[in-house]
């Protein structure tokens, strides 16, 4: 029998003769796992492995567990504490998110450089029918210009990517390899996806510090304005993602050919590059 189930004697016997002090234990852990159930049910709120711990040191005589024990047991009698659901795009987030950070060649100085030199890039949430739509924009920061945009129901690196295509397609004739694009730390722009499509056109990448805003502010600015004048009051009027894309299509437009900027000189982007 020792053969066919693959012990030794002499382990088949120790484990004969420890039956009292198994069974002992176990009921030491049943015993241990109704103090630890009482915790878990006081005041009816479910409670995970370190609020059980601090409820039996409250208890009437305190009662000192290690927290180690209380999970094995929760785990050994199925007590479990309901918990949120993870966030997929901070899942995702992580997983995309490397080390590479950039520093920070632009340091605020967006007026010290020529049109088509430092180009800011960002994205902003856009709530829309009970989820989220995204807007991924490159600005030019001497002229506050929108050289291209793009809008996605996902938060998938392509968008950004395609974002950089977009701007390469319509403006490729006035890039050179001393343009620098400049964004936050999110964790699309540290994607090696971003930093190769970067490399590929010898573009030039600057970060901003980290958490710091006012490092990427014109690009703030805009988005606070188009959510301003075409989000709030009309998010409701958009029916279908194709009309919502298409409404920031046309403010895009506006914004660069007909709405009038006071540090522009009092003109639109497009003329006050011209």
């Amino acid at each position: 029998m020792c053969q066919l189930g693959g012990v030794s004697r002499s382990g088949y016997y120790a484990w004969k003769s420890a039956r009292s002090r198994r069974l002992e234990r176990e009921k030491k852990d049943e015993k241990d796992f109704a103090l630890i159930l009482s915790a878990y049910e006081y005041r009816g709120y479910a409670k995970g492995a370190r609020a059980i711990h601090m409820r039996l040191l409250h208890m009437s005589p305190p009662v000192i567990m290690n927290i180690k024990k209380i999970r094995r047991l929760m785990k050994k009698f199925n007590l479990r504490c309901p918990i949120r659901k993870p966030n997929p795009y901070r899942i995702m987030a992580k997983k995309l998110k490397t080390n590479t950070v950039a520093p920070n060649i632009v340091n605020r100085r967006f007026k010290a450089f020529a049109p088509r030199q430092v180009l800011l890039t960002d994205i902003t949430y856009l709530p829309f029918q009970g989820s989220f739509c995204y807007l991924s924009t490159v600005l030019d920061a001497c002229t506050h210009e929108i050289l291209a945009s793009m809008v996605s129901s996902n938060l998938k690196v392509d968008f950004v990517i395609d974002t950089v295509d977009m701007l390469i397609a319509t403006h490729g004739m006035q890039l050179d390899n001393e343009i620098i694009i400049h964004s936050d730390q999110g964790c699309h722009y540290t994607s090696m996806a971003f930093i190769n499509k970067l490399r590929d056109h010898q573009f030039v990448q600057s970060m901003s510090r980290k958490g710091n805003c006012y490092d990427n502010c014109i690009m703030e600015t805009f988005f606070g304005r188009l959510k301003n004048e075409i989000y709030y009051g009309y998010e409701k009027t958009y029916e279908s993602f194709d009309k919502f894309a298409e409404a920031m299509r046309k403010y895009i437009y506006y914004y660069n050919n007909e709405r009038i900027q006071a540090k522009t000189k009092w003109m639109p982007p497009t003329k006050y590059r011209e």
